[in-house]
């Protein structure tokens, strides 16, 4: 009995080990934009086998590109305060082992994308994952401060990979959609860079605070905040949403703006926390109010 217990325990802590190494919290922003992306494109309710292969698949996919960027930086995390507790630079988990987990779960979630919704999906997916787990990871983020930019590409896509889920096609408001997380994501990202700065800088990463500076940094931030204010209106401006969206987008929008002028202005590392918290308050309510506003049109 007590064996079982222990085995039981085991298995387990090596399962949350697991779950750490897929970064659960950005993955829940990830597959509820990818969710949001299905909602609006269904006319109606989304079919249930869809839903859950969709999700499930892009879920399982997510996970793995994240654990593949835990792999290839472990000796960067190693250094940084803000990583250094992840399973790999603790010696919780080893390489092989986190490549070959990586593996199956990405394999799984693709063949689930292959089966329950299309092959578009499938392969958008797995583009995702290249352009995250090799293009950003491995050859933009160590070498270009404009790594998140150019990079910024597979984060935006989970609303698109869930579009094509439903419809198998990625029609313009899908890509508009892209868009919006495209450009939300530098002021979203340079906002952390900023009061971890010195972290990044000892890992010899070149983050744009690093490189260019604050003052450029923050000045940045505020030009990317306001160009997300007017891409977030887009949805209106074409007839995809209607008054309750624009509403809720200009609200968003100012207190969005708000923060980045507080960063610009009058900068301190709680300042920048602050917008780094909001901004991700900020995707999750822009995109909540896509989906009400759909039903509420509907």
């Amino acid at each position: 009995m007590n064996e079982l217990l222990l085995t039981r325990s085991i298995a387990s802590e090596r399962l949350r080990q697991y779950l750490r190494l897929a970064k659960p919290r950005v993955i829940t922003l990830i597959v509820f934009c990818s969710v949001i992306g299905m909602f609006l494109a269904a006319p109606g309710m989304v079919p249930l086998q869809t839903l859950a292969a969709g999700t499930l698949g892009i879920t399982l996919v997510a996970g793995a590109a994240a654990a593949a960027n835990c792999l290839i930086e472990r000796e960067i995390d190693a250094v940084m305060a803000r990583t250094r507790g992840r399973p790999l630079p603790r010696g919780e988990v080893g390489a092989l082992e986190t490549l070959g987990v990586a593996g199956l779960a990405g394999g799984a979630g693709l063949a689930l994308l292959y089966a329950g919704t299309n092959p578009l999906t499938m392969w958008l997916t797995l583009a995702t994952f290249v352009g995250y787990a090799v293009v950003y990871t491995a050859i933009l983020k160590p070498r270009t401060p404009q790594n998140i930019v150019l990079g910024g590409a597979s984060g935006a896509m989970p609303p698109v990979l869930g579009w094509a889920a439903v419809t198998g096609e990625t029609p313009g408001e899908a890509w508009l959609l892209f868009l919006i997380i495209f450009v939300w994501t530098p002021p979203h990202f340079w906002s952390l860079a900023l009061y971890r700065a010195r972290e990044y800088a000892e890992a010899g990463l070149p983050m744009l605070p690093v490189v260019r500076g604050r003052a450029y940094t923050q000045a940045s931030i505020l030009a990317y905040t306001l160009a997300l204010a007017l891409v977030a209106l887009m949805p209106f401006a074409i007839g995809m949403s209607g008054w309750p969206y624009l509403c809720a987008a200009a609200l968003l929008n100012a207190a969005f703006v708000r923060h980045a002028w507080r960063v610009w202005r009058r900068y301190s590392d709680r300042a920048a926390q602050r917008a780094f918290r909001f901004s991700v308050l900020y995707l999750a309510a822009l995109f909540a109010a896509l989906l009400v506003d759909h039903h509420l049109g509907a």
